[in-house]
């Protein structure tokens, strides 16, 4: 018979460890959030381990009181598929941001999600490089000034959905730093799934991009410019939820229409539907709200099942080495 959990809270997830991010960061919020869902997921704290790559989201296993590891720039994921293909019971959990998980670590995340590794992957995008003092990153907005970019970034940027989406992802969501009970949600959600949960994570930097996703986040802005998409319920948004989002299905393309003489018309969330999350997660302002919440969700063998599926596979033993290394395609050289 399995023992009961004992019940734990969120100082038992807390460390003794300094937080040392800069006064106002949206990482507190986010450290906060997840140390507070962990009792909630009924797993057992030695099961968690969190792996990040470099940047300032990954101080993160510091302060979370379970197992942990600090890696290399950008490969965090490579090292957290080998962490759950080691030992299958673990809950692992890679944090990474938008520079050290699209830049150089751009390759490694596309195939952690192509193999739908059983990680939950917390993507802090702040649009910004923080750590290294404000260059832009693989996600900051054309204009963007730094100090690599005085004149404004040229550079086209990607939306970390899409990549999602685009490298076959299973489950891809999106949330904000300081929406504590939507953010719990979505973890939740993804930690229950059997593969790849992939969840970006709008966060602010208050030094080198203060105020980039301020018409999201702020109370009175937000109904206009952020929608949140629920399973099977109508996609609509602002301040009496008076607008809707509907699909042109002559230019297959999505518009903004007023939810009054519409309401046939407006578009349901299907979360199994991979053409509709691609436009949601392309939305972005000024003539269309962002979408968060969960864009997809697919049932799908996993990575560490399919693979433990062939170690288990009863091999016959040969009945001699020279019949070994004769198997197989040989030849005879002449």
């Amino acid at each position: 018979m399995n023992q009961a959990l004992p019940t734990l809270t969120l100082k038992d997830f807390a460390t003794d460890q300094e937080v040392r991010w800069c006064p106002g960061c949206g990482d507190y919020a986010i450290l906060k959030t997840i140390q507070k869902v962990m009792p909630e997921l009924n797993r057992p704290k030695e099961n968690q381990v969190f792996v990040s790559g470099i940047g300032c989201s990954s101080r993160f296993p510091y302060y979370m009181n379970t197992f942990g590891f600090h890696t290399i720039h950008g490969r965090a994921p490579a090292i957290a598929t080998g962490v759950k293909l080691a030992n299958p019971e673990l809950d692992v959990w890679v944090i990474t941001g938008d520079g050290d998980g699209f830049s150089i670590g751009g390759n490694h995340m596309m195939h952690a999600i192509r193999r739908n590794v059983n990680l939950q992957i917390l993507l802090f995008n702040n649009e910004i490089y923080g750590l290294t003092k404000g260059q832009y990153s693989p996600t900051s907005q054309v204009g963007t000034q730094s100090p690599s970019s005085p004149s404004g970034s040229v550079d086209a940027p990607l939306s970390p959905c899409l990549v999602s989406l685009g490298s076959g992802g299973t489950f891809i969501a999106r949330s904000i730093d300081t929406e504590a009970k939507h953010l719990s949600g979505i973890v939740k959600r993804g930690s229950e799934h059997d593969g790849t949960a992939f969840i970006e994570i709008l966060q602010n930097c208050p030094i080198y991009n203060d105020g980039v996703f301020s018409q999201v986040k702020d109370k009175k802005l937000a109904p206009e410019f952020r929608v949140e998409v629920h399973h099977g319920e109508p996609i609509t948004f602002g301040q009496e939820n008076e607008k809707g989002i509907m699909l042109d299905r002559q230019s297959l393309s999505l518009q903004v229409v007023q939810c009054a003489g519409n309401e046939s018309e407006i578009l349901i969330h299907d979360e199994q539907n991979k053409v509709q999350a691609q436009l949601l997660a392309e939305m972005k302002g000024p003539n269309f709200p962002i979408a968060v919440g969960v864009l997809y969700k697919e049932e799908k063998s996993s990575f560490v099942t399919d693979v433990y599926k062939k170690i288990d596979v009863p091999k016959s033993e040969p009945s001699a080495f020279q019949e070994l290394l004769e198997s197989g395609n040989t030849w005879e050289v002449k």
